[in-house]
């Protein structure tokens, strides 16, 4: 049993090697040469900063695998696109809520007198202190926009203008970064919410953790039963986040307090290359036409290991509403569990349609997050029980639902009881998507006893209850801040480590 488990890890990790960076980094072709509308995680939780116990937070991440060091441009988001987060309250798989977010990039020229007969517009991003605006060269402003209805026709209101910090250059250019970003966090209200809102967005330190060189190396690891011992590769590396915290009010309808969420990026539908750019910034194209949608992201992993190549753009590109019509194959039919049964002889479950899955990642599992609406719309999108308490970070569990059939973990990481309030019950940064989706994948929900709708049984996944793993170390919620927005400083492009807390 030990071999075929370890034949078991193996086989996902080879699968999952090509794309598991995080839940969403280059998943598909298109995405691949347009990395600025790139999602690459979506978290929603109960907040569980202190005395915040009525907000939900959502994190939208975007622009993956970004180097520190990468000056002098850094990582501006693309002011040609649209960045936007859904949310639906009633189970139709259709936004009912949606906030927009629209970048402008400003460039303030800084000249100098370098000896000759004019001032010379200096190459680098500042000239001195970069905590002081005149000291940058560029500057990023957004508008945040909530939509009530259709995300295109629905009613509109603005919700106000906010400035952008600029990316963690290095010690030098910021004396303390931390406190710089922080003043950046901004109130955000809401109409028809008696509680403001908070709003967030900036470089933060990835999150995710997974030792890539290994991986793409033909598995170059020993895949042991441990959970920890791996190398994160991705500890240097910096995303930009899109943060909002939400009071619950605001997002529920009526009495089910169920809401399901995704992030999109779009682009305008044509690019004209221009051959004689202007002085200035972003001048080699004109962009125009129809928002085109170009990024999808709700569930962790599901482009990545669930939906086949040939349709991870036409994903991309599509509504949850469409998902079932589009999609329902690679769920009811999976092939990562196939695949591991053909090369390795391990036992894939054999309950087909596999309603297990349905209801982990298209409808919410009952009693813990599945929409009160009988006509329900099973569909990929994050779905967060709002009325489930949120638990300190101290005692959450990284196993999320999962910790119903695996509380006393026995796999090198420490037991912290059942915990409801974790993925697929929302996400939050301590959550371990990716041995949560590998261990449902191979049938763990047929072991957790849940109502049925699940409609299988231990007999039906034999290795449902394997310590599936990719060894990663990840982060323990522990290792985030306490605080909105919780993912911490980013890696400084010189200097320091980028280790910083935002927490006080």
């Amino acid at each position: 049993m030990k071999h075929t488990t370890k034949a078991l890890i193996a086989a996902i990790a080879l699968s999952m090697s090509a794309s598991a960076v995080a839940s969403s980094h280059r998943e598909a072709p298109s995405i691949t040469k347009t990395p600025k509308v790139d999602a690459s995680d979506f978290y929603m939780f109960n907040s569980y900063e202190n005395n915040r116990s009525d907000y939900v937070t959502i994190i939208a991440n975007y622009l993956p695998l970004q180097d520190a060091y990468g000056g002098p441009n850094y990582f501006a988001l693309d002011p040609d696109a649209l960045y936007e987060i859904h949310i639906d309250n009633d189970g139709d798989a259709v936004e009912d809520i949606t906030f927009q977010f629209d970048f402008t990039q400003d460039l303030n020229s800084i000249e100098i007198d370098s000896g000759g007969p004019s001032k010379v517009a200096i190459p680098l991003s500042n000239a001195g202190d970069a905590s002081i605006k005149n000291n940058l060269q560029t500057s990023e402003k957004y508008e945040v926009t909530m939509v009530k209805g259709d995300r295109r026709s629905g009613n509109r209101t603005s919700l106000g203008n906010f400035d952008k910090p600029f990316d963690y250059i290095g010690t030098k250019s910021f004396a303390d970064y931390p406190t710089y970003a922080r003043g950046f966090i901004n109130d955000l209200t809401i109409p028809g919410c008696n509680a403001k809102g908070k709003v967030f967005v900036g470089q933060r330190a990835e999150g995710f953790s997974i030792d890539l060189g290994k991986v793409f190396d033909l598995i170059n690891l020993d895949p042991t039963l441990s959970r920890t011992g791996g190398t994160n590769i991705l500890a240097d590396k910096n995303v930009t986040s899109i943060a909002m915290e939400v009071p619950k009010a605001c997002l529920v309808a009526g009495s089910d307090p169920v809401i399901g969420a995704w992030t999109t990026a779009s682009v305008r539908q044509a690019t004209l290359v221009n051959g004689n750019p202007a002085s200035g910034i972003s001048t080699t194209a004109k962009k125009g036409g129809a928002w085109t949608q170009v990024s999808r992201l709700g569930m962790p992993l599901v482009n990545e290991v669930v939906i086949g190549l040939k349709d991870k753009d036409k994903f991309n590109a599509s509504e949850p509403k469409d998902d079932v019509a589009n999609f329902k194959d690679y769920v009811f039919y999976p092939t990562l569990p196939k695949l591991i049964e053909t090369l390795f002889a391990a036992p894939a479950p054999t309950n087909f349609p596999r309603q297990d899955l349905v209801t982990a990642f298209l409808t919410g599992v009952p009693t813990v997050n599945k929409p009160a609406n009988a006509n329900q719309v099973p569909a990929d999108m994050l779905r967060l029980n709002t009325n489930i308490a949120a638990v300190a970070a101290g005692n959450q569990n990284d196993l999320g639902l999962l910790s119903l059939i695996q509380s006393v973990q026995t796999d090198g990481r420490p037991s912290t009881g059942v915990d409801t309030a974790g993925f697929p019950n929302g996400r939050r940064p301590g959550d371990d998507v990716t041995d949560i989706a590998l261990r449902v994948s191979m049938g763990a929900l047929c072991h957790a006893g849940l109502p049925a709708a699940v409609t299988c049984v231990p007999a039906d996944a034999k290795a449902g209850k394997a310590l599936l793993t990719d060894r990663a170390t990840l982060k323990t919620a522990n290792d985030f801040d306490s605080v909105f927005p919780y993912l911490t400083t980013p890696n400084a492009g010189s200097g320091n480590s980028g280790s910083d807390s935002d927490s006080r």
